[in-house]
């Protein structure tokens, strides 16, 4: 058999540095610890980045070195827009703004005065370091930190090396297409790519804690398939626009969503008609759970979020919740569930939600709230009193009466 010669494969043509000043280096959070099924997850978050980023402007994204490297396409990109947008994207641990010259030593002491200027006058301290991935470079990394910290001291006297503590790290890294000069990393948003989790259905109230869950959840991932209960007039238009708030404000993390809203109004009138009252809550809190269990199996989503988290309520005592998740058929995560107000709070005001939460419109879960509530329940006691319900025709006149709202 005769041996075929070896085809050379044509690359993609690549960039040039030309009307490239300045570019945005992604450091992959965990992604970097999968195996075999590691390009999926890059998949989605290169996705997930170019969809952010048209907010800012035409880029350009590749992987480079298990780094994703973002070059704007034309001028007027706006770079502080893109640096938010990008701060905003699971799956990401860091990444940094740096400077591209070309592998040529003088043009790297050059730009790393110029580029870092402002913040080498700011500083008293710095150090620098270097990382060699392109090992055909003629210097080593240590005589890259040396001269460049020369250079550097040359041109800002005033400066003092400090390798242990310094106020600013100036960073070189000599890669295939070029050097790159940055600063230290700026932190990124962690978690996993949104997409990579599955789907989930969160139950939103309009509080605290059910956002703050949602983006949990979202961070580990999970698409969110919002479900929100209306109960006018009980509750008001400015309620349910509170939630669309909300979800605008996750929905920075975590991506567009399909926001449910489901009539609740003639439910809660029959409950309070016809169940006792110390078990008004969980009777509600039940029906909850068979309609959003709906929702999500309509929607594809494989389970179910919520806020709650231990002792915070009456009904969030481990026996209430033991009667509610009974009537779930999918299972249902948790996230604030051994967290403090104060802690959940925290992230609520990191996510800038927390202003909206505390606005002064009703859900309904303060509608008809019991003045004694039960906080031991026990299944049959529910179950008898659902007898006096007509259980399937109200949930399926609620999921009949379902409207769709796009956040995002």
């Amino acid at each position: 058999m005769t041996k075929q010669p070896r085809q050379t494969l044509r690359r993609k043509d690549k960039p040039t540095m030309e009307n490239i000043s300045e570019i945005l280096l992604i450091k992959n959070g965990e992604l970097t610890l999968k195996g075999l099924n590691r390009g999926t997850f890059e998949a989605v978050l290169m996705k997930n980045l170019r969809r952010r980023l048209s907010r800012a402007g035409k880029f350009r994204l590749r992987k480079a070195q298990s780094t994703i490297v973002i070059e704007p396409m034309e001028e007027g990109c706006d770079f502080e827009e893109a640096c938010r947008q990008v701060s905003r994207v699971f799956g990401i641990s860091a990444f940094s703004r740096a400077r591209v010259v070309e592998k040529e030593p003088e043009a790297i002491f050059a730009a790393a005065a110029e580029y870092l200027g402002p913040q080498l006058q700011a500083a008293r301290t710095f150090k620098v370091e270097a990382k060699r991935s392109d090992k055909a470079f003629p210097m080593g990394s240590p005589e890259i930190c040396a001269r460049t910290g020369e250079y550097l001291l040359e041109r800002f006297p005033h400066l003092t090396v400090d390798v242990h503590h310094p106020q600013l790290t100036v960073m070189v890294e000599i890669r295939d297409f070029g050097a790159y000069i940055h600063a230290a990393q700026l932190p990124g948003a962690g978690g996993m790519p949104v997409g990579t989790g599955g789907r989930a259905a969160l139950l939103i109230s309009g509080g605290i804690d059910s956002p703050v869950a949602g983006y949990m959840m979202a961070k580990r991932g999970i698409e969110l398939t919002p479900v929100h209960f209306a109960s006018p007039p009980y509750t008001s238009e400015r309620a349910e626009e509170k939630v669309v708030s909300l979800l605008e404000q996750v929905a920075l993390y975590a991506g567009r969503m399909r926001l449910h809203i489901v009539p609740f109004t003639h439910i809660q009138e029959e409950i309070r008609k016809n169940c006792p009252e110390e078990l008004f809550t969980l009777v509600m809190r039940r029906f909850m759970m068979r309609i959003a269990s709906a929702v999500a199996l309509r929607e594809n989503c494989g389970a179910l979020v919520t806020g709650e988290s231990v002792g915070q309520v009456a009904s969030q005592t481990i026996p209430a919740i033991a009667c509610t998740d009974a009537l779930a058929s999918l299972p249902v995560f948790r996230p604030v569930i051994g967290m403090d107000k104060d802690e959940i709070i925290e992230i609520a005001r990191r996510i800038d939600t927390f202003d909206i939460s505390i606005q002064p419109y009703e859900d309904c879960c303060t509608v008809f709230t019991p003045r004694h509530p039960r906080t031991r329940p026990r299944p049959e006691q529910l179950e008898e009193a659902e007898t006096a319900l007509d259980i399937d025709a109200l949930v399926n006149e609620a999921l009949d009466g379902i409207r769709i709202r796009t956040v995002g």
